[in-house]
């Protein structure tokens, strides 16, 4: 059995119709998305239906824009200029294709190998972002979640603490493992920039190069960064490669880390 890892869709249908194409599928063989499957992307119904009718075949981790589209259709925000979400949220499938999308986790850890859509703190160790993440995953099927979604927006906390509890500690770790693209040394998270690695802001890195990174050593994969594109870091693999702007749709096959590539949509950029 053979795992593809497969960067972020963003609604982009063809290419990911595509890709399974490109792909050496067997029956056996298992689909891993990143995360960011909906948005800004010409079809995420379309795309959303398609990867549920993976089955058990396809797993699948939260992005910042799928949380957007359950805080959307939760009236926890409002749609921004350029959402693809409306054709979801007016499907006779909505509320089925939601109560999914709920139950996704932020983290996904198999065989060594741990998935999540933006990255892991500093602070974190592989062992304990899953425990972080199974909260989350506890409040989003608890009776708690409705009354969340409003206030999970925010920047504040900036940088993790054990001590954390209630609101800012489920908002830090979504932000964390959704948001995340550079951080202090000490692990504080801005969040405004979203540009390539040459002019990253005095005082900041790329979340994977900070000095002593606890989760260090392990295998991650990951995608959100799509101006960093394609990024082979020996242990950490990030896979967005800008299908949605004109770059290819990439896919990992994780027992020999071999490539597998499409061409995205037009550039937008």
């Amino acid at each position: 059995m053979s795992v593809y890892v497969i960067g972020d869709l963003q609604g982009c249908l063809e290419p990911l119709e595509r890709l399974l194409r490109h792909l050496p599928l067997k029956r056996q063989d298992r689909l891993w998305f990143v995360g960011d499957v909906v948005n800004r992307g010409p079809h995420s119904l379309e795309t959303l239906c398609l990867v549920r009718s993976l089955g058990e075949r396809a797993t699948v981790v939260l992005g910042n824009h799928d949380l957007h589209l359950l805080c959307v259709a939760a009236g926890a925000t409002h749609s921004r200029p350029g959402d693809t979400l409306s054709p979801i949220l007016e499907s006779a499938d909505r509320k089925e294709l939601l109560e999914w999308v709920r139950g996704w986790p932020l983290l996904h850890q198999e065989q060594g190998v741990t998935m999540v859509h933006a990255g892991l703190l500093p602070q974190w160790t592989v062992s304990q972002a899953g425990q972080l993440a199974g909260e989350v995953s506890a409040l989003f099927r608890s009776d708690l979640y409705h009354d969340f979604l409003p206030v999970m927006y925010g920047n504040i906390p900036s940088h993790w603490e054990n001590s954390l509890s209630g609101i800012a500690r489920w908002r830090t770790i979504i932000n964390g493992m959704t948001r995340l693209r550079i951080c202090s040394a000490d692990g504080a998270m801005e969040f405004g920039y979203k540009g390539s690695l040459r002019n990253i802001p005095d005082g900041f890195m790329p979340w994977f190069a900070v000095p002593q990174r606890r989760s260090a050593g392990e295998f991650l994969v990951c995608g959100h960064w799509s101006a960093l594109g394609l990024h082979q870091g020996g242990d950490i693999q990030g896979l967005d490669s800008g299908c949605l702007w004109g770059g290819p749709l990439t896919a990992l096959r994780l027992e020999d880390r071999v490539l597998f590539q499409v061409e995205g949509m037009p550039s937008r950029r």
